[in-house]
């Protein structure tokens, strides 16, 4: 068994359009840091597992499908955020492929664990649409996949746990999994922002009633906020669904350098939140964990915070470059603690 693997997007500096801020420098500046920490020589890199048109449109609509790909043959932009090029197809497929690679190693016991470096990202793609930089959803893709496609070790899990902590809201993967209960779907995110969705009260439906957590923190929630949030409802919340492997939507937007967001988040309290999902998942996963990048447009955040979040996977130690927040952490969030405990009895 290996003790890590990655999935790098080779080719991903085709997905570009000058001046956005998803950009290719986002993978590169991730890369230098964890090179620059001995860690992304020393264990190897997955090729992206080839996906069919049938097995996408389990998660996403054949009309989608059709659509993307025609936007991405003229180079069309889905919405006013979301841009394509005549390369974003294929990267688009490799991303999710390479997401479904890392995981399934993982969950066949080939490697401990897990961080795909996935672009263009994903958690805002729903069912029918891209959007927020979003072409397909690649964590919904490899939860689809483990669940539903056949494993080398004969066993397919029946429930998962996906634990959202990007700046926003994944309200792709929110409305992929709505309905089902074999998906748990967590979210951390700032409130008010983009995209709009995910407030307290939103927890699914039908089979899916109570299988969808929304934790939307307060502008200048921090470190604090963020360590009660994870201690006091994500951590029980997942002790009572008892998930066979955890997938983490990571972006590193909500630490303070990040323009796009305010939450204040330090990489060092980062990387104690997947530590805290470490020992998590080795105690009821058998270590099973993945991360998946989704948002994230600072550099220098990007850096400390892919250092922060591997170190925390594979138990090492490490110190933050960046260190905590030049500015005061807010107390808001705590109001959102304690609706949240009452709704969900914890």
């Amino acid at each position: 068994m290996h003790e890590f693997v990655f999935f790098y997007p080779k080719g991903h500096e085709a997905h570009f359009e000058q001046g956005h801020p998803e950009r290719p420098e986002r993978i590169e500046a991730m890369c230098q840091a964890l090179e620059g920490a001995g860690w992304w020589n020393a264990y190897p890199h997955l090729e992206a597992k080839e996906l069919s048109l049938d097995f996408l449109a389990q998660v996403h609509s054949r009309n989608y499908l059709d659509f993307l790909q025609t936007a991405c043959q003229r180079g069309a932009h889905l919405d006013m955020d979301t841009y394509t090029t005549r390369a974003s197809w294929n990267l688009a497929l490799k991303a999710a492929g390479g997401a479904v690679s890392v995981a399934e190693a993982v969950w066949e016991g080939k490697a401990r664990r897990g961080f795909a470096l996935t672009r263009p990202p994903g958690h805002h793609a729903t069912r029918g649409r891209g959007m927020g930089f979003c072409l397909l959803n690649n964590i919904a893709i490899t939860a689809e996949y483990l669940l539903s496609q056949p494993m080398e070790n004969g066993q397919n899990p029946d429930r998962l746990a996906i634990v959202d902590l990007d700046l926003h809201h994944g309200n792709g993967t929110q409305d992929i999994f709505w309905d089902r209960s074999d998906v748990f779907y967590i979210s951390t995110h700032q409130s008010p922002h983009y995209p709009g969705s995910g407030a307290l009260e939103e927890r699914g439906a039908g089979d899916g009633l109570g299988y969808t957590a929304n934790f939307p923190m307060p502008p200048f929630t921090g470190d604090r906020g963020f360590s009660a949030t994870m201690d006091e409802l994500i951590l029980p919340l997942l002790e009572r669904y008892d998930p066979q492997m955890v997938l983490v939507s990571y972006g590193f937007d909500p630490h303070w350098r990040d323009p796009l967001g305010h939450l204040m988040l330090s990489a060092a309290a980062y990387g104690d939140l997947i530590r805290r999902l470490v020992r998590l998942v080795d105690d009821r996963c058998q270590g099973r964990i993945v991360i998946f990048l989704e948002g994230g447009y600072d550099l220098q955040a990007a850096q400390a915070c892919a250092q922060a979040v591997t170190a925390a996977l594979l138990g090492a130690d490490w110190q933050d470059p960046l260190g905590p927040s030049p500015q005061p952490e807010g107390t808001n969030w705590q109001g959102m603690l304690l609706k949240a405990h009452q709704i969900w009895e914890v």
